[in-house]
């Protein structure tokens, strides 16, 4: 045995219970009493909670947007990722035209065999079609376990229109793949946009304006339209809209093959943020809503509606969100979250919102059910000891001079946590402890994913 986690409260989607956890060589071979503790590190967790470690399916490390590049490498962004319980991080790597998946996603890999301190997967943003090729690609992509492709609706340069959204909703359908969306109204975003800058409203309470609760439902409600239409299955990312939400929730309940996420931004934040002096740190795309859309999301969390909460970790540091102050448009898009998701989902947890059982739930099962990671996402026998040491009782203030990323900034700065987690493992091996990433870059492994098939 080479680590044994005894007394602790284990949390499962649908159950509590104490028992021990046994490790060996990175996987969970046993929950129960009595193991044998010799030549075996034991950790006592009586009065902690333990769980599986939360899965990030949305983030961009090292992602150039916005005339910069997202502040967190790969290693900053894993590293920080640890020190919040989470032990499997998605990236979203952006296929450019003439790019072809693989080749981006073996660049990517590269990268990460040196820098990534937990495991890590793709999903890939398609962009361009490259006259079919790409097409034809996903199906070897598949194979290579990049089960997940993204397209935007929103983005000169990198949106596509309902056409190639058709053809990649469909391709994805025959190869066993998923197709995520981030779904916003382009043509009444630019629209907006050019109003406001010619009467002069440029501060970021106009990001919102710009892109507002209609703008954001318009793009859902035409996706889940083919969805439906198409027989398809659809991922649509960072939801934050009530309208956009009911129709998703509404096809769900219909029996079509559609999954939504939001992030904690949207479950913390109203609009009311881009009304402070600081209100352009706020802005990301989709925008923080309003107080009725707030609800809402809280809602379907409660209630089912919604299957996954991810970060849309995106973070820049506060000299290029001031590139914006004069002007809304020149603000990179982008929060940070990573360190932040499971703490605040079990924050909510102990507070009562919602049940741990739930957080486990949107933060690490249904994440590796919907994406294929069948080593992961549970604390079950024959699993990667991906497992969270939880303190309920542990008081938690949010501080950039906390965190461990790169950035010098965080939207997070100042909210107080109801408990926080005090290790982490990653397959076994300790990666945080008590405020402290122990971890190494480059022990991240890939994680290749299991197709719809």
């Amino acid at each position: 045995m080479d680590l044994i986690i005894k007394n602790g409260t284990i949390i499962s989607p649908t159950e509590t219970y104490i028992a021990d956890i046994a490790v060996k060589d990175g996987k969970i071979i046993g929950i129960g009493k009595g193991f044998s503790e010799e030549e075996a590190t034991v950790v006592d967790a009586s009065g902690k909670l333990v769980l599986p470690g939360a899965i990030d399916v949305h983030t961009h490390l090292a992602m150039p947007f916005g005339g910069t590049v997202s502040a967190d490498s790969y290693l900053a962004g894993t590293r920080a990722a640890a020190c919040g319980g989470v032990t499997t991080v998605f990236d979203y790597p952006v296929q450019r035209s003439g790019m072809s998946i693989l080749g981006l996603i073996n660049e990517k890999k590269a990268i990460c065999e040196e820098e990534a301190c937990i495991d890590y997967a793709f999903h890939c943003c398609i962009t361009d079609l490259n006259d079919g090729a790409i097409l034809d690609e996903m199906e070897k992509a598949v194979e290579e376990g990049i089960t997940s492709f993204k397209c935007f609706f929103v983005y000169k340069g990198m949106m596509v229109d309902d056409g190639t959204f058709t053809k990649l909703l469909l391709r994805a359908k025959e190869v066993g793949a998923m197709l995520n969306v981030h779904a916003e109204s382009p043509a009444i975003i630019d629209l907006n946009i050019e109003n406001f800058l010619k009467e002069g409203k440029t501060s970021p309470w106009y990001h919102y304006l710009s892109r507002p609760e209609y703008v954001e439902a318009e793009g859902d409600i035409r996706a889940v339209h083919w969805t439906k239409n198409l027989d398809a299955s659809l991922y649509i990312v960072h939801m934050a809209n009530k309208e956009g939400l009911e129709a998703a929730v509404e096809a769900k309940r219909e029996g079509y093959d559609i999954y939504v996420e939001t992030c904690p931004q949207y479950l913390e934040f109203t609009s009311e943020v881009y009304k402070r002096e600081d209100g352009r740190n706020f802005v990301c795309s989709p925008p923080m809503k309003g107080q009725e859309s707030q609800d809402a999301l809280w809602h379907a969390i409660k209630t089912g509606g919604i299957d996954v909460v991810a970060t849309d970790h995106c973070p820049f540091q506060s000299y290029e969100k001031d590139w914006g102050k004069d002007d809304f448009t020149k603000i990179p898009n982008g929060c940070a979250g990573v360190e932040n998701l499971y703490p605040y989902m079990l924050s909510a947890a102990n507070e009562g919102k919602i049940t741990f059982n739930k957080a486990v739930e949107l933060c690490s099962t249904n994440p590796a059910k919907i994406f294929g990671c069948s080593e992961k996402g549970s604390l079950t026998v024959g699993k990667d000891a991906d497992i969270v040491i939880y303190d309920p009782e542990k008081e938690f203030t949010i501080s950039v001079d906390n965190m461990h990323s790169d950035y010098d900034h965080t939207i997070w700065e100042g909210v107080h946590l109801k408990g926080y987690p005090t290790m982490t493992f990653s397959r076994g091996r300790l990666v945080y402890k008590d405020g402290a990433f122990v971890g190494e870059p480059g022990w991240g492994k890939f994680v290749k994913r299991i197709g719809r098939k």
